[in-house]
């Protein structure tokens, strides 16, 4: 037994061949295949709910605004390369709009109510990446306009930090 090995053994750590020290690598389950590249999933750790948000979750789903409609309309039923959306999830005190679980992955769609709220914004911000989620944002105006180029830019997002 080497000396690091006794050492883990004595505090209770578990031995340290075999865990990635960068984060999750080359081993980690492959999500989906974007253009031939595969896409790997990050484990995901149990997220705070506040349980009386649900409700409001709900019915933002069943209201929704057209940008998130829009949105919605080209990753439901794993319409983009077959990955899981979650919309008006709820993630500790905040509702985000869209939710990859197997990514990770916070999308939101800043419409104009978002141009009063900087400051609570970064706050909310900061605690999604605080729990390890990424947060990639697009406005309301830009799916609107050419969701099309949005949806590819999501996708090289993806490839970016997941492949």
């Amino acid at each position: 037994m080497s000396n690091n090995e006794k050492e883990n053994s004595q505090n209770g750590s578990p031995p340290s061949e075999g865990c990635p020290q960068d984060g999750v690598g080359k081993n980690a389950p492959v999500l989906t295949t974007i253009d031939a590249i595969p896409i790997y999933r990050k484990p995901s750790p149990y997220l705070p709910a506040e349980k009386n948000l649900r409700n409001r979750a709900r019915a933002l789903r069943k209201m929704g605004n057209l940008p998130e409609i829009v949105f919605w309309q080209q990753v439901h039923k794993g319409k983009f390369y077959n990955i899981d959306f979650d919309r008006q999830r709820v993630i500790g005190h905040y509702i985000v709009d869209f939710y990859v679980k197997g990514l990770m992955l916070v999308v939101e769609i800043d419409g104009s109510s978002h141009n009063e709220k900087q400051e609570y914004d970064d706050r909310r911000e900061n605690y999604l990446r605080n729990l390890g989620l990424l947060v990639w944002k697009v406005s309301a105006t830009e799916v609107m306009m050419d969701v099309e180029r949005v949806m590819e830019n999501l996708m090289q997002y993806i490839i970016d930090k997941y492949s």
